[in-house]
């Protein structure tokens, strides 16, 4: 038990210097591009040696990304796919949930939000590393959801929910990060779903529609 309360503090620690070595560098980079600061700068702000920093990040573009997006989005489809197969209705439900308690626990702000985008805009060459890392884990989206559904990664069912999803996290990643929001995460994106499911739940049938003929009869000649 002592063991395990050590390394989840090691783990924290670890999570926390890796954090602040992110906002760090996304903030300089924000402010000055990337050639307008060093690696020992960063190491200062943050209190760790120039060593620690390699430890967590090859190079200062890889420190405005993150976390490695590899090693996360793996992690995220293990937790997804253990839930087990549970019909095509829970896929977006367990979904949201997963993306609920990263996002709850991984203490994002509007301050820092904004200037990672700053950072991105400052260094077009990172953008579009960014949004070639978000196809691919749209991609790798695509595969788990068929893995634990039993279907091919083709499938326009697993498609459909990647592009459902990814729909619903830009909608209230904007309402989310915007200044004058004061709702939580959770709340904003499942009245979206909500709303979403409201738009695609067939309508009843009208009732002309009932008292239709299903059929014309044929002309007497």
């Amino acid at each position: 038990m002592k063991e395990s309360a050590t390394i989840g503090r090691r783990e924290r620690r670890k999570q926390e210097t890796a954090s602040s070595l992110t906002s760090v560098t996304r903030r300089l980079t924000a402010e000055r591009g990337l050639a307008g600061f060093t690696i020992e700068e960063v190491c200062e702000q943050v209190d760790v040696s120039r060593r620690t920093f390699f430890n967590y990040f090859a190079t200062k573009e890889d420190a405005v990304i993150g976390v490695d997006p590899e090693e996360e989005a793996q992690q995220f489809a293990a937790d997804f796919v253990a839930l087990g197969p549970h019909g095509w209705p829970a896929v977006i439900d367990d979904l949201i949930t997963l993306i609920v308690q990263h996002i709850e626990s991984s203490d994002l702000v509007a301050a820092e939000h904004t200037v990672f985008w700053r950072a991105l805009e400052r260094e077009p060459h990172l953008m579009v590393r960014f949004i070639g890392i978000s196809r691919e884990r749209d991609r790798q989206a695509a595969a788990f959801i068929a893995e634990r559904e039993g279907v091919s990664p083709e499938d326009p069912r697993a498609r459909a929910v990647v592009s459902i999803l990814s729909t619903l996290l830009r909608s209230a990643g904007e309402e989310l990060f915007d200044p004058s929001n004061t709702r939580e995460f959770s709340e904003i994106i499942n009245e979206s779903l909500a709303a979403y499911r409201s738009v695609l739940t067939p309508a009843e049938p009208r009732l002309s529609d009932q008292l239709r003929p299903s059929s014309v009869l044929p002309r007497k000649e």
